[in-house]
């Protein structure tokens, strides 16, 4: 490990980890970003794991947060090689019998689609869609008075409900089963409050940017931040596992991109006894099984708007959907899982041989579960996709306790940093005036086990790089957020 002294040392090079290195850095603050694995970006890596030619996105593979981001979008990431690509639907919600619904980036064209409940949907996401620019930095962001209170109440209105409660605004089966694909992404019951919030987002960043898929991999995503990183003077150590801050070179602000768990390991013993306990009271969500297809040809999905979309989500109707949810958070398996499936190669030739292509999909299981989900997902993609098994050339499977040796930070399974319900909505990892102290003088978490939580967006790491700022050397960051 370096010897050289810095002003901060950031360990973790996960999306939220770069964005409090780079937002540190710009602020010209010295920075040490350390990273345990061979490569950075945490979920954002890419590699062959079936086939040779076959790129894979290891854990996250569809970015809508990532577009939308208001702290990515205040770097210039394409100059350092980020280029998104936007499939002609950002997800398609396929249904028994051959129909499927989609999001498209027209919430008039999605609406019409929705046949009586056209102007519902209008109704729901028109304002959301226009308010969205001047909020999303309060949306992604710790609890604090808003910039624009009035727009943030008419989301919350829509957004605190549980999903299965907002959904019955709809009449069809279409638009009930199009929002319940969107909830099934908090991985959590849609019975939970927070769990319309989590579609709406997602929604709203369809209709505003689409849902992008990056080209050559995710890992083209952690590369671009990495060479903006090093590009203003900031300094990365890879292949450098950290045990103890102990190890780490004299800093005056460190920054820790892990789940209470690992903090604990880490630094436990610098901790308050309160901190400690809340802690050690920290809850984590449901984990998942992933798979990795080579094929020999793209998904026959009988559904045309599936063959548009880069996401599938495989669950038919809300009450399919739901059932399941609830089924695995209280410790079963499903015989019908809800699925979340990517087919980036439609879209980007690299990923794959001419004529051959890649898919990944996972479903929800109990936290720590190493049951095998191989045959129940892909009956779930064969019930949508006839012929589908016909094509797979090879397959790379991920049990919950496979994805935590792959990221530490994945504990179970857990790719959120813990579950985001009304529970740990603000209060993640424990209650206290800001979520990204420590008890410990100089210590910050920057991990999403704090707001706004999971997915790549970056924002849990610039509000951690802020607080330390503020705290540590009385600077405030001078990256200028986008409005979304």
């Amino acid at each position: 490990m370096s010897q050289s002294t810095y002003d901060a040392v950031v360990v973790g090079s996960g999306p939220n980890g770069v964005a409090a290195a780079i937002t540190m850095q710009q602020a010209g603050v010295s920075v040490l970003l350390i990273e345990g694995k061979a490569e950075i970006g945490g979920g954002l890596r890419s590699a062959e794991l079936t086939l040779p030619g076959f790129v894979h996105d290891i854990c996250s593979a569809v970015h809508p947060l990532a577009a939308g981001s208001p702290f990515f979008q205040s770097l210039p990431l394409t100059e350092h090689g980020l280029e998104f690509i936007y499939p002609p639907l950002s997800a398609a919600h396929p249904f028994d019998g051959g129909t499927a619904s989609a999001l498209s980036r027209s919430v008039q064209e999605t609406a019409h689609s929705l046949g009586a409940d056209e102007k519902t949907y209008q109704h729901m996401m028109e304002p959301l869609v226009r308010d969205w620019p001047a909020m999303a930095a309060d949306v992604l962001g710790p609890l604090r008075f808003p910039k624009h209170p009035f727009d943030m109440a008419r989301f919350g209105l829509d957004a605190l409900p549980a999903a299965t409660y907002l959904a019955q605004r709809f009449q069809t089966k279409e638009a009930k089963g199009l929002f319940a694909g969107m909830a099934a992404h908090a991985i959590q019951p849609l019975t939970n409050l927070t769990t319309s919030a989590i579609a709406l987002v997602l929604m709203t960043a369809g209709h505003l940017r689409g849902w992008p898929i990056p080209k050559g991999g995710s890992q083209s995503i952690a590369n671009a931040l990495a060479s903006y990183f090093r590009s203003i003077g900031g300094t990365i150590e890879t292949n450098t596992p950290v045990k103890t801050l102990r190890q780490l070179p004299p800093a005056q602000a460190i920054l820790l991109d892990v789940t209470p768990k690992q903090l604990l390991q880490l630094a436990g013993e610098r901790f308050s006894p309160l901190y400690r306990w809340q802690l050690k009271r920290y809850r984590y969500g449901m984990g998942v099984f992933k798979i990795d297809w080579a094929l020999d040809g793209p998904i026959p999905f009988t559904a045309p708007e599936c063959r548009q979309a880069g996401t599938i989500h495989l669950g038919n109707t809300l009450e399919e959907i739901a059932a399941g949810e609830q089924a695995t958070s209280v410790g079963h398996h499903p015989d019908q899982p809800f699925v979340l499936l990517a087919q980036p190669s439609l879209f980007d030739a690299t990923r794959a041989p001419v004529g051959q292509h890649t898919a990944w999909a996972y479903c929800h299981v109990p936290n720590g579960s190493t049951v095998d989900r191989t045959d129940a997902i892909e009956q779930q993609v064969e019930r949508f996709a006839p012929g589908f098994r016909d094509r797979i050339l090879a397959r790379h499977t991920m049990n919950t306790a496979q994805m935590e040796v792959y990221n530490p930070n994945y504990i179970g399974g857990d790719i959120n940093g813990g579950i985001i319900d009304i529970g740990q909505l603000y209060t993640r990892p424990v209650i206290g005036l800001s979520p990204y102290r420590t008890s410990a003088s100089g210590v910050y978490v920057c991990s999403s086990s704090t707001p706004p939580g999971g997915g790549v967006h970056g924002m849990c790491g610039y509000h951690a790089a802020r607080r330390a700022l503020a705290d540590v050397f009385h600077l405030t960051p001078t990256i200028q957020l986008s409005n979304g």
